[in-house]
Order: C-alpha cells, then sequence, then structure tokens
C-alpha cells in the first residue's frame, strides 16, 4: 500500500466504511500504512442503521477520521428519474427487464453502490488520496461485486484473501469480535445477505477455489463456475478491437 502510495505520489486513503470485516480489515490496513491520512467514509443509502452503527464501532476502535454523507435523497432522486425515462421507452425495449423480481431489482440497488464510489472519488481526488477497495479473493472469483460500484477503486489489498483468511488478519489486527462475528452483507437492500444471494456459502466456495470441484456435489460445481463464467468481464479491462 505505501508503494501504490509512492508510484501515484498520493498522500493517503479513502475507505468506504461499511460496518463489515472487510472494509474494518482494509481500514485498520490502510491507517497502518499511512498514518494520519486515511478517511473513512460511512455511507448510509436507506440502509440498515445497524450498518453505519457497526462502522462507527470500528471507526472509535481504531481512532479513524470519519465523514458521514447520507445518500438516500441522492438515490431517491436519480431513481425517480431514470425510471421515469424507462417507463417512456418502447415497449419492446422494456420487454427485455428481468421478470424475475429478485433480479428485477437489482438495477436499482446496484446505483447505490455506484454512487457510494462516485462520493469515495471526490474525496480521493480532492485530497490527492487513493480509493483502497474491500474487495476479497472469494468475492472477485464470482465476480460477486457491482461493476463500476464496490469494485471501482486504486488497490485491493486484500483481494488475495479467502473469506476466512481475511477473519484470521481482522483477529490479528484487533477487529471488534462483533464486526468479525457478523453476517457478511452487501447492503443492497434491508435483510440481503451474501449467501442468500449466491446461493451457497463462504466455505463452499472456498472449498472450491483451494480443492476444486471434485469435493462438492457437481450442482454446486457448476453454480460456481457458472457465476466465474458470467463475471468474467468484470475482472478484464473492456474489450478492444484488435486491428491489423
Amino acid at each position: 500500500m505505501r508503494q501504490r502510495l509512492h508510484a501515484s505520489g498520493a498522500r493517503g486513503f479513502v475507505v468506504g466504511l461499511s460496518g463489515g470485516i472487510d472494509s474494518a480489515v482494509v481500514a485498520r490496513l490502510a491507517q497502518l500504512a499511512a498514518p494520519g491520512h486515511v478517511l473513512a467514509i460511512i455511507l448510509p443509502c436507506h440502509s440498515d442503521p445497524q450498518d453505519a452503527h457497526d462502522a462507527m464501532v470500528v471507526a472509535s476502535h481504531f481512532s479513524l477520521m470519519t465523514a458521514r454523507i447520507d445518500l438516500g435523497s441522492s438515490y431517491d432522486a436519480l431513481v425517480a428519474d431514470v425510471q421515469a425515462v424507462l417507463s417512456a421507452l418502447p415497449e419492446q425495449m422494456r420487454s427485455a427487464a428481468p421478470a424475475d423480481p429478485l433480479r428485477g431489482r437489482v438495477p436499482l440497488a446496484n446505483i447505490k453502490p455506484r454512487l457510494r464510489m462516485s462520493t469515495l472519488y471526490f474525496y480521493a481526488n480532492t485530497l490527492n488520496y487513493l480509493v483502497a477497495g474491500t474487495g476479497n479473493r472469494s468475492e472477485i472469483a464470482i465476480g460477486y461485486y457491482t461493476k463500476y460500484g464496490d469494485g471501482g477503486c486504486d488497490l485491493l489489498p486484500i483481494g488475495h484473501l479467502l473469506k476466512s483468511q481475511v477473519r484470521a488478519i481482522a483477529r490479528d489486527l484487533n477487529v471488534p469480535e462483533a464486526i468479525i462475528d457478523r453476517t457478511p452483507s452487501a447492503g443492497l437492500w434491508l435483510g440481503q445477505t451474501d449467501e442468500d444471494e449466491m446461493g451457497f456459502t463462504y466455505a463452499d466456495l472456498e472449498r472450491y477455489l483451494e480443492d476444486g470441484p471434485q469435493n462438492m456435489s457437481p450442482a454446486l460445481a457448476m453454480r460456481i463456475e457458472r457465476l466465474m463464467r458470467v463475471s468474467e468481464h468484470k475482472r478484464q479491462l473492456p474489450p478492444i478491437p484488435e486491428i491489423d
């Protein structure tokens, strides 16, 4: 992390503090890498109030400088505008919208992490800081993040760590136990949890990533492989045509 600061000429790090274990670990690592030059930003957006509470527990525990911006009104205004225009589009365009209620709310839910990332980059650009992302290896492998949302950042300090390894490092870093034990959630909507949305546990995913598909049911392995395949575009730069 210090090497990235030196190479870019930046002075510190901005971290979106969600109340979860990943952002707590990244915030603490950023603090160790750039003492006095970390801004932890709490960005509720019609979120569970417990998220902001837990984020403040982490900030207080590590004496992090924080900023809090409620994005609820910005989200409401943007959603009203895009839905108004959507309803005016030709029927043949709108008929392609997802019929499944769960998948149908994803486009609106994804606005939240994209608003958050825009906010993080405002502060990063203004302060000459880098945005430290909070994605881990487990989530990156299957694309469990929002493209140009929480997937948009300048570096991924824990991007090589499985979820269980993040928990182990969290204990080494003295992250509060309540944060370590918290049920993982992207906070896209109330009651949403990572494992419910993925359809399998982090332990299942780690077993696949570490040992391969042979130690699990073929159906589960196929589900994981499908998620890896359809999310490949998230892990690549946008394609550019080849010209001879």
